[in-house]
């Protein structure tokens, strides 16, 4: 069942405004020891005979060329949370979104648990899905800067999926792990995509400040991935693949999906986000369903995560 508390969430007006400013505070995700002992945890893994989880390569395409063979539009997931937030024409975010900088660390863990670079730590002991801890398992450069980046950082510590989803975000207490923190993350995204073709860079006068804005560039890229959105979540054609499931529940944390859905009924909006609140919950809980669909430990720990945000905040 779709929590009515996610839907209220997500039902809440957009401001007009957009600050991209370099990632603010995020919420953080130290729960409780009650938040633990109620977490999912439905880890049935009698596979796990090996010391690690199986995973299949998102990076190869079936003739063995590197660089996104199963991607749309070779587009990595937090690529696509912030292009769906973007306004086509202004080229930046709401102001009032508190939640896409704190998805975004946690869209990272998802490309590199999809690109074979990391898994969780196989214990006796099973712990929460959001409180396993990440090891690296290739350290094979992904060629896009910002996962290089945080994998060098997971090479060097050995920490939960939640703690990395903090850390990344700067939300920590110690000082010897403030170096973890990931700066300027949306604008470096918004510059890939710039060079990629997919938006183009202006400068914007804001009154007391100029800030460089990201309009889009190259209008079908986003239609795509809207009309990819829409037909996943109603139903339209085939089922979603674990790349698309991860790129609709990071949006819906994000609170931008809504943007997908703007030139649907309001039948069809209400449908799209019970279904994709019935994905975040299945695929958290990592059950049958979901792990024939491919999801991973690490995306169940980082969907964990985001279906704490609105109690969060």
């Amino acid at each position: 069942m779709a929590s009515s508390a996610g839907l209220t969430q997500r039902r809440r007006n957009f401001a007009a405004a957009a600050n991209d400013d370099g990632d603010g505070p995020a919420p953080s995700t130290t729960t409780t020891a009650t938040d633990r002992r109620d977490s999912a945890n439905s880890d049935d893994d009698g596979a796990g005979a090996n010391n690690r989880e199986q995973y299949y390569d998102d990076d190869d395409d079936k003739t063995g060329k590197k660089g996104g063979g199963n991607r749309q539009n070779d587009l990595t997931i937090l690529e696509e949370v912030l292009l769906m937030g973007l306004k086509d024409a202004q080229g930046y975010l709401s102001f009032w979104n508190d939640n896409i900088s704190y998805v975004l660390r946690g869209a990272i863990l998802l490309e590199l648990s999809f690109r074979n670079r990391i898994g969780v730590v196989k214990e006796a002991r099973k712990r929460p899905f959001a409180e396993r801890l990440v090891e690296v398992i290739d350290d094979r450069p992904t060629g896009e800067v910002l996962l290089d980046e945080a994998l060098k950082l997971m090479k060097m510590d050995s920490q939960s999926v939640a703690s990395w989803i903090d850390l990344m975000s700067g939300e920590t207490w110690n000082l010897m792990k403030i170096g973890y923190q990931l700066k300027q993350v949306r604008e470096r995204i918004a510059k890939g995509l710039v060079d990629k073709g997919v938006l183009r860079t202006e400068k914007r006068n804001f009154v007391l400040f100029d800030m460089a804005t990201h309009p889009v560039s190259d209008p079908s890229v986003k239609e795509k991935l809207i009309r990819r959105s829409a037909d996943a979540l109603l139903g339209r054609g085939p089922a979603p693949d674990r790349r698309t499931v991860a790129m609709l529940c990071a949006a819906y944390a994000a609170n931008v999906l809504e943007n997908a859905l703007m030139n649907l009924s309001h039948a069809q909006r209400e449908q799209a986000f019970v279904k994709v609140d019935e994905m975040l919950q299945e695929y958290a809980g990592w059950s049958d369903r979901a792990r024939q669909g491919g999801a991973t430990e690490v995306m169940a720990g980082v969907f964990s995560v985001y279906t704490k945000m609105d109690s969060l905040l």
